[in-house]
């Protein structure tokens, strides 16, 4: 017979191991990393539910710092673990028997009192206070000296023109003041829209420790940590196939036969 000449595509070696960079090494971390991603992603999430409420605040009594309609996430918090400057969640039969978002200016054997020089005094000492709105008292009359007793809370709106607070309820049996049991969570951020985490008021530091931020940036890192590892480790599998098919078999000349 007489010769012929042909090509013969050579075989491939290393059988299901062989593939794009990484071969089963690249599936294996891909498939950890969607693991390790959901878990973090989930993990946010559901530290999330159990560390934080959310709560929509339905008039403007605390603007600038929390609009009307804002939606916030507050921190649930022991009572014994409330500061001053902290904006609290809280509720009272007298103020209403409804969840009312006030911050908090004076805890229990404070005396607060309003206005020296246009400033809030606590302890006698003029609190700065910044998160009211701008070229606002504060407070829109005087009032006497309150000296709030043990296991109480002073609070205030930041919008003091049009808050129903402490000060609205002077003449009760309590001198305005909300039990510290009353309180169940502290606003830690407004999340829509998005301005992010409170400031926290310095004003009141000379007058003992405040509150430290909750865990809230932490659980945002794990969340969009996740969610990059998931979406990086399952794009894996569909570039691994893009390049491959990229890739041309390699041919050699066939002997004659």
């Amino acid at each position: 017979m007489g010769g012929e000449s042909a090509t013969r595509t050579a075989p491939q070696r290393g059988g299901a191991s062989s593939g794009p960079a990484g071969g089963r090494i690249g599936q294996r971390l891909s498939g950890l990393a969607v693991a390790l991603g959901l878990a973090l992603f989930l993990g946010g999430f559901g530290w999330g539910a159990v560390v934080y409420r959310p709560y929509t605040v339905p008039t403007s009594s605390m603007a600038p710092t929390i609009g009307v309609g804002d939606r916030v996430l507050a921190e649930r918090v022991d009572s014994a673990d409330v500061r001053r400057g902290d904006v609290v969640v809280f509720k009272d039969v007298t103020w209403g028997n409804a969840p009312m978002v006030k911050r908090v200016v004076a805890v229990g054997g404070d005396t607060v009192s309003c206005c020296r020089d246009g400033k809030l005094t606590v302890d006698g000492k003029e609190i700065e206070e910044p998160y009211l709105p701008e070229g606002q008292a504060a407070e829109v009359a005087n009032f006497p000296t309150v000296t709030v007793p043990e296991g109480r809370l002073f609070l205030l709106g930041d919008e003091r023109h049009g808050s129903l607070d402490s000060t609205a309820h002077l003449t009760d049996a309590a001198g305005g003041t909300v039990s510290r049991d009353a309180v169940s969570a502290r606003v830690d951020a407004v999340v829509w829209p998005m301005d992010g985490m409170l400031e926290r008021p310095t004003g009141f530091e000379a007058l003992g420790d405040l509150s430290t931020p909750g865990p809230l940036r932490t659980m945002g890192a794990m969340i969009v940590v996740g969610a990059v590892l998931v979406l990086g480790g399952a794009a894996y599998g569909p570039l691994a196939k893009r390049m491959a098919g990229r890739s041309r078999p390699r041919t050699e000349p066939a002997g004659a036969r």
